[in-house]
């Protein structure tokens, strides 16, 4: 589906005219904002989804602002998230690179700002009206030297939340202000100064991301980014957008497509984005977010309500696509995931209790065989080891959903994770030495994955050691409910969600 196209717009505010450039990236002008002695830029690099921003500038503070400004307008709520870095050592301690929200274009515009600065210090600064004068140090909020890569501006409101975090650890947040004076439309997007109007700075910016959230009431459609993640450097890329529900991705056994649902159906992409290819499925459609591969690449196996009467079962059908062979008779029955000898399923289900357990079944038929024994709580997610010992697995049995394994006999249950946090879909790499899970906050009920809610990845050796952050997202259901790791065991695949005034990243289905 192609996005709108951006229509390049000229601005003239207070008799004062910006040179703004035609769209770059997401965003819809680069401009300076006062007069800096030097000219600033910004470039987009559309293969690494980089941002090169560079600019001069006395400063952004007391009665004037100098500063290049790339930007676009936005309303309503929202949420900006990006990865920051300055170029070489710089001149000024006090440089700054990071995000604002601007009333207006005019040098001395009410405005709010979460930045990254050369000293290490992150700050949270604003203008309460346009014309007012910055009272510096009163009108920021600051966290020293702490180094935060990744930084966070949130709109709720009247309310601007700022939040930042290292990499592999979860966002903190730094602090937060009310203010009155912005409209609801107004000017948003990255920002660099060099605090020295006969200096040029340079700041590189990734991952960026600017996400609509929706009310906890919600009941719509969301749009979808299908994303693949480096999961060593966090480095992301879209590679599909779509104000369609695309859902739960595995990464093909040739290492080169993904594959994916979208509207009932699945389809096949390559990671470097293009066109969505439908995969024959025969006469089976309403396919959901449970699919995957086996681990000899030659059998694909999915849930599929195509009988609502019934309820969804599964289906299983060779690799490049054919007619597909229903494996459960009983409903509900959720796949997710392959044995290791590529001769069994294991999945979900309800079976005469409204507790869902764990269950495996051969792939050639017969009956199925419940692994898990469960009275209450809630357990999702099975999936094998590569080594065949061990079913991976979420449980709610200790208080909070959980990462657990079992040996694939169903015996031996053992907790893997220990937090506060509500950990779901494990999926373990390919060469069997990592898991990367789902994780909600506290606030979310431990038997609930909604699809629009702030959630991190996380990634965790198997050889010991505590989880870590690998991408702070928005989504949940349909995220990486199944196994989503290229062959490689360096990638995976995953997609992150935003309310239906879609927010384009990349340009990547033009």
């Amino acid at each position: 589906m192609k996005p709108s196209m951006i229509i390049f717009i000229s601005f003239f505010l207070f008799n004062f005219a910006h040179a703004q450039s035609p769209a770059i990236g997401i965003f819809d002008n680069s401009t300076d904002i006062g007069q800096p002695g030097m000219q600033g830029s910004a470039e987009y690099d559309e293969a690494t989804q980089t941002y090169t921003l560079k600019g001069s500038g006395y400063n952004i503070m007391f009665e004037k602002d100098e500063f290049h400004f790339l930007h676009k307008k936005l309303s309503g709520d929202f949420i900006l998230t990006a990865n920051f870095k300055f170029e070489g050592d710089g001149v000024d301690p006090q440089r700054k690179v990071g995000w604002m929200l601007r009333e207006t274009l005019s040098e001395d515009a009410a405005h709010i700002s979460a930045t990254l600065q050369g000293d290490g210090n992150t700050e949270m600064q604003w203008r309460v009206l346009n014309g007012a004068y910055m009272r510096d140090p009163e009108d920021k909020i600051v966290a020293p030297k702490l180094n935060y890569q990744i930084l966070q501006l949130e709109r709720e409101g009247k309310e601007v939340i700022m939040r930042a975090a290292h990499m592999g650890e979860p966002l903190q947040e730094i602090g937060s202000y009310k203010l009155e004076s912005l409209s609801d439309e107004i000017y948003a997007g990255l920002i660099v100064s060099s605090q020295n109007e006969n200096v040029v700075e340079e700041a590189k910016v990734w991952n960026v991301r600017i996400t609509k959230p929706v009310a906890d009431n919600f009941n719509g459609f969301l749009s979808s980014r299908l994303e693949t993640m480096d999961v060593f450097d966090g480095t992301r890329k879209v590679v599909y957008e779509s104000n369609e529900v695309i859902e739960s991705p595995n990464w093909m056994p040739d290492g080169n497509n993904l594959l994916t649902t979208l509207g009932g159906k699945l389809y096949t992409i390559p990671i470097e984005g293009g066109a969505l290819k439908p995969l024959n499925t025969g006469e089976i459609e309403r396919i959901n977010n449970d699919h995957g591969i086996s681990f000899d690449g030659k059998q694909l196996a999915f849930t599929s309500n195509e009988n609502v009467e019934i309820g969804p079962r599964i289906y299983t059908m060779p690799i490049e696509g054919g007619e597909p062979k229903l494996l459960t008779e009983k409903a509900p029955s959720y796949w997710h995931g392959w044995s290791a000898n590529n001769k069994e399923v294991y999945y979900v289900a309800q079976r005469d209790t409204p507790v869902y357990n764990i269950y495996k079944i051969a792939v050639k038929g017969g009956e199925e065989k419940q692994l898990t024994h469960n009275t209450s709580g809630y357990v999702d997610g099975p999936e094998s080891s590569p080594d065949g010992k061990y079913i991976y697995y979420n449980d709610n049995a200790s208080g909070t959903m959980q990462i657990w394994r079992m040996k694939t006999d169903g015996t031996n249950p053992e907790q893997l994770t220990f937090d506060e946090y509500n950990n779901w879909f494990p999926h373990v790499s390919p060469d069997g030495k990592w898991i990367v899970f789902l994780t909600y906050d506290q606030d979310v009920p431990t038997d609930a994955h909604p699809s629009y809610k702030r959630v991190m990845l996380r990634l965790m050796s198997l050889s010991g050691g505590a989880p870590k952050v690998i991408a702070n997202i928005y989504g949940g259901q349909g995220t990486m409910n199944v196994s989503s790791w290229s062959p490689d065991s360096r990638q995976i695949s995953f997609v992150s969600n935003t309310g239906t005034e879609f927010e384009q990243v990349s340009r990547a289905n033009e």
